[in-house]
């Protein structure tokens, strides 16, 4: 007797799509979830979209929060070179003008140093001329004083310069400057006097 292959072939392919119909397919269920179009890839999408939004916004929060402490840092930068200056341009004055001082008080001292050469010929002249030349060595003296307390002044000034009770003030000589020069022109004014009366 033959051997119905036939029929055992057709017998064999209607149980198979029998069994496919009754069987989940699960490897086939992630490939359709992530089919293009399917509700879970856009899901995901929208998740991952969310996550780099999330991470620019970071960045660029971050990157604005740097920028605000550089400009900070900038602007007290900008603040103490301009202090700096003001101090320095502060200390230069106030170094001319003791420079200035210096001067007066070295040309009262020369001037008096000078007139001694004109003390043994006033000394035997009259009064008068021996007056006139006391007033101008008077006036020097007093012309050396004034030098010397304005210079201890800006002194005190320069050395509290960086301390906040330091003024633009105390670093100029003010009258007591142009009282001293005017003391010495006024002592050698004299003292020329006492030489043409003596």
């Amino acid at each position: 007797m033959a051997i119905p292959w036939l029929q055992i072939l057709d017998t064999v392919i209607d149980l198979t799509a029998l069994a496919r119909r009754r069987s989940p397919r699960p490897p086939d269920e992630p490939r359709e979830h992530l089919a293009a179009g399917s509700r879970a890839v856009g899901q995901l999408e929208t998740r991952l979209a969310g996550v780099v939004v999330a991470a620019l916004k970071e960045a660029f929060d971050r990157d604005s929060r740097r920028l605000e402490l550089e400009r900070e840092q900038q602007e007290r930068e900008r603040e103490r070179a301009e202090r700096l200056l003001h101090l320095e341009l502060a200390r230069q004055a106030g170094e001319r003008e003791i420079g200035r001082l210096r001067l007066l008080a070295g040309v009262s001292v020369a001037t008096w140093i000078g007139t001694l050469f004109f003390v043994s010929r006033i000394a035997s002249a009259s009064v008068v001329a021996r007056v006139t030349l006391g007033i101008g060595w008077a006036l020097l003296l007093a012309a050396l004083a004034l030098s010397l307390a304005a210079q201890g002044r800006i002194a005190r000034g320069l050395a509290a310069m960086g301390l906040s009770t330091a003024t633009d003030g105390d670093l100029t000589a003010g009258a007591q400057g142009t009282v001293a020069a005017a003391l010495i022109v006024s002592a050698l004014a004299v003292i020329g006097l006492a030489v043409l009366v003596g």
